[in-house]
């Protein structure tokens, strides 16, 4: 209740500094920077806990704060909860020029004028000076307000030298917010990073607590992304059973997106394991029509099985896919990969096939040169494409190398074997060029 009460009285008394129409009566009184930042954190809270509508009302929110902070006299921030208020601030996104304008104006000295100046150097991204400054302060010795945020960002800055000592740092910052927006980047960022240092133990359990404590977040695609990115680089070392009860306390909806993008990544990287048992389950969720099979999830597991099963097989599978169903992105990606496929099931070349070469009666004696031939170079890589949560995505137009470069000359035997390892390696450029 006195959360609530302080955010109406922040929003009303905010409001009343960008009033232009003077109001009957006697005047609202003005909060002090401290009141009005204690609102934003209530706010986001709120966020965290997966109030949308809270989204727009913190953008106003940190717009009228910080109209409020260029006003505040010198004396206001006697006042140590104003100081702690201004940083807390600069750490919810606040407009940089804003904090350089009012540090300006004050004195401050000791841990108050380092942690401005790494704060300065951080919304500014420069990460390596703000690792510096700020390597010297203790977040835990701080208040659980300012101690969160500085946690938030020591262990932001730091993960980019020391990923091990920037988790550490983000477990304080969790520790001192439990609950707030604070805890719930951290424990975004906590994923990724753990996924980077192949720690897959914590990369499970951050992900647990992220979907049972915050996945109606509105920053929760942010997680899709670095969950995501994180099976599918740990994959050798996470027990699939575990992926699906993190996945299975999410609605049918997020775990239908989730494992198509899972089994889309894993196919790019040839992974035809991963590849099955996510198609597998995005098709246990029964999204698609009653007794038929998604599109998206037999196209990928098609490609994750390129190496695994008889390239008929995998022929046979892409062209029993209706295009009509897939997005643009996909249907591009299953025709690139029917191109490749059909290559490598071309009938073998004959010596009269290749350019340059004639027939035996042709080849010259061993004592003259022969013409050097003249061979047709490879299709090249095929680029990316990004998608949204819902959509996998696909592969972007295939670009092709300039018809004039040239090989050495090959036999036919040795021509075919390297253009069917050629077009095997195709498979693998799309797809790593298919990457997300």
């Amino acid at each position: 209740m006195l959360r609530a009460k302080l955010l109406l009285g922040a929003l009303m008394a905010a409001a009343c500094l960008t009033s232009t129409v003077a109001a009957p009566g006697p005047a609202l009184p003005v909060l002090a920077p401290y009141q009005m930042v204690r609102s934003l954190q209530v706010l986001q809270e709120r966020i965290a806990g997966g109030d949308q509508a809270s989204l727009p009302m913190q953008k106003k929110m940190i717009e009228l704060i910080d109209a409020r902070l260029a006003e505040a006299t010198e004396s206001e921030f006697a006042d140590r909860r104003n100081v702690e208020a201004l940083m807390i601030y600069a750490m919810s996104g606040g407009n940089p020029r804003t904090v350089e304008a009012v540090t300006g104006r004050l004195t401050l000295e000791g841990r108050d004028k380092i942690l401005t100046d790494g704060l300065i150097a951080y919304l500014h991204s420069e990460h390596g000076k703000a690792d510096t400054t700020l390597a010297s302060l203790d977040p835990m010795k701080e208040s659980a307000e300012l101690g969160g945020f500085l946690a938030l960002i020591k262990g932001t800055v730091r993960a980019l030298e020391n990923p091990a000592e920037g988790l550490a740092i983000l477990d304080e910052a969790r520790l001192l917010s439990p609950g707030s927006l604070v805890e719930e980047t951290a424990l975004r960022r906590s994923i990724t990073l753990a996924a980077t240092a192949g720690d897959s133990g914590r990369f499970l359990t951050a992900s647990e607590q992220y979907v049972r404590r915050f996945l109606k977040s509105p920053y929760a695609s942010h997680f899709a992304d670095g969950f995501i990115n994180g099976v599918v680089a740990l994959q050798d070392r996470l027990d699939l059973d575990e992926i699906d009860e993190i996945v299975a306390a999410m609605n049918g909806e997020q775990q239908n997106a989730i494992y198509l993008r899972i089994a889309r990544k894993a196919a790019i990287q040839g992974n035809g394991q991963l590849a099955d048992f996510a198609s597998a389950k995005a098709e246990a969720v029964g999204l698609a029509k009653p007794g038929e099979a998604d599109p998206r999830a037999e196209l990928y597991n098609a490609l994750g099985a390129v190496t695994s099963e008889s390239i008929d097989d995998v022929a046979r599978r892409l062209g029993m896919i209706d295009r009509a169903t897939l997005s643009p992105r996909d249907v591009r990606l299953l025709d690139a990969a029917t191109a490749v496929v059909d290559r490598v099931l071309s009938p073998p070349l004959k010596l009269s096939d290749v350019p340059g070469e004639g027939s035996p009666e042709e080849v010259p004696p061993p004592n003259e040169t022969p013409e050097e031939p003249t061979v047709i170079s490879a299709d090249g890589d095929l680029a990316a494409s990004g998608q949204e949560l819902p959509d996998p995505g696909a592969a972007g137009p295939a670009s092709v190398q300039s018809e004039d470069e040239t090989q050495p000359a090959e036999s036919s035997e040795a021509a075919l074997v390297n253009e069917t390892r050629r077009k095997l390696q195709e498979i693998d450029r799309l797809l790593e060029g298919a990457r997300q």
